[in-house]
Formats: structure tokens, sequence, C-alpha cells
């Protein structure tokens, strides 16, 4: 009888110590989470648009920007900053913010993503060739290059194609300051990306 009390006793503490390591795992401080953001404007044409609809295809990137991790590069090493996140994958953001941009230019018939049941006359294709943040040289700096290719719908000809770049410096060394810069960086990105487009078709 005893001993099967003293059975009980030990199966009951490492239930009990279980279950607090559980809980305590699952409590842990969640990440930081950021989201891109796209300024509204108007692209500078005289052309009209009105009868075009573009698509907006889910960009390409490399395995290290094919997710929600923000990567840091410093030499040839890549790593990826401590307890923070983008808010979606970094490709979905990234088209998301596209649509809007080219939405918010008021410059197409209609602007949308694969899915949405649009009569497409072009796809804008995109590879994400860097989105990070350069540490070297005693400064921070957030670089994102981004290759943009307009592919006609009908015959799937390549009607025009530019690689982007922009740059901003990171002013401190918190998770935020890391994120606005990369921000800063895609919102200029993002207007080049819009106002090339509009005047290339």
């Amino acid at each position: 009888m005893k001993t099967t009390k003293t059975i009980a006793l030990v199966k009951f503490a490492l239930f009990t110590l279980i279950s607090t390591g559980f809980v305590s795992a699952c409590s842990s401080p969640p990440r930081d989470t950021f989201d891109l953001t796209v300024n509204r404007f108007t692209a500078p044409t005289n052309k009209t648009h009105k009868n075009i609809q573009i698509l907006i295809a889910k960009p390409d990137a490399v395995k290290a920007l094919d997710g929600q991790d923000i990567v840091i590069r410093q030499g040839g090493a890549i790593a990826y900053l401590k307890k923070a996140q983008w808010s979606d994958r970094l490709p979905n953001l990234i088209q998301a913010r596209l649509v809007q941009a080219f939405d918010n230019s008021n410059q197409f018939g209609g602007v949308g993503r694969p899915g949405d049941g649009l009569a497409i006359n072009y796809q804008i294709l995109t590879d994400i060739r860097s989105f990070d943040v350069e540490v070297g040289n005693n400064q921070k700096i957030a670089n994102i290059e981004i290759s943009i290719k307009i592919m006609d719908d009908r015959n799937g000809n390549i009607r025009a194609s530019r690689i982007f770049r922009s740059q901003s410096g990171v002013i401190g060394v918190e998770n935020n300051q890391y994120a606005h810069a990369l921000d800063t960086a895609f919102s200029a990105l993002t207007i080049d990306i819009v106002n090339w487009v509009t005047s290339a078709l």
C-alpha cells in the first residue's frame, strides 16, 4: 500500500513539473512585430491608364528572405534580428504593399493579385534580391534591391525591366529602429517602382 502511494506521489510530482515547464515555455515574451508602409502619392504622368489592369505576382526570394525574420548581414554571414519579425512572410508583405501603392496612385483601371478575377493586361514580376541591414565599418545600413519586370499577359513578352535599389541608415540599436530604416528605404523604393511602371506603359 505504501509503495502504491509512493508511486502515485512521484507521478504527480512529475506531472506538475512537466505542466509548469510547458506553461513557462508558452508564456515566453512575444517577438516585436513590424509592418511595411507605403506613402499615398500621385504618379507624375499625363498618360491615361484607366483601360489597363495590372497583376502584382507574388515576389520570388531566396530562402533567407522567404520568411518573417528580419535579415542582418555582416561580411559574408547572415543572421536574424533577435526577438523581431515582419507581420507576414516578406514576399507576401511586399506583394500586398505594392498592390496598395499602385492602387493609391489612381493610375490604373484595376490592380490585383492572382485570383482576384481581373482581366489582366500586364503582370508585374518581382524578385527580392536584398532586404536586410548591413552591419560593418561602425555603421548599419538598411539595404534593399528588387528586380521588376513588366510582362505582357497576352503573349508573355517582357516589355521592360529594371533593378531598383534603396538605402537608409539605422539610427539606434533597438529593433524598431532597424525596422524603421528598412521601412523608410522600402517606401522610397515603392514610389520609384510605381513611377517607372506608370511611365513605361
